[in-house]
């Protein structure tokens, strides 16, 4: 029982300690997945798993891009989130048309999407795809 106290004094701590952080001037840390300078983090993306119309499921696609020109890195950094939103599109519509319930996810089209789009939006390469995990989860 003492655990359980203990954990939720840090729990209540930790809540108002990070504003304090904020006020003081001091960053939050950040978890960087690599500490290559040319990676730029994609947040990961759920798409809904139909199947005969019904919600069964959840399609995770987590991944990254690799770009090595710093220039292009800086214009992806800043249309990120016109990059995202074409990201969540083309996975919405991979699920709807592609993803069957308990069967995996063909994972080098989804990639191959994911590029596309990339160089699409970009109108030029040199921005690589990198995926880091697929997952599908079924609710039932």
């Amino acid at each position: 029982m003492r655990s359980a106290s203990t954990l939720a004094f840090i729990g209540v701590a930790a809540l108002f300690a990070t504003p304090a952080l904020a006020a003081s001037g001091q960053s939050m840390p950040h978890h960087k997945i690599t500490q290559a300078v040319s990676y730029v983090a994609i947040k990961p993306i759920y798409a809904t798993v139909l199947d005969a119309g019904r919600p069964v499921g959840l399609l995770l696609v987590s991944f990254g891009l690799d770009i090595p020109n710093a220039a292009l890195r800086a214009r992806v950094e800043a249309a990120l989130p016109l990059l995202r939103d074409a990201y969540v599109r083309n996975v919405m519509a991979f699920s709807a048309a592609a993803v069957r319930p308990f069967e995996q996810p063909d994972v080098d089209l989804i990639a191959r999407r994911l590029q596309a789009v990339t160089d699409q939006k970009l109108q030029q390469t040199g921005a690589r795809v990198l995926l880091i995990e697929v997952m599908l989860q079924m609710s039932r």
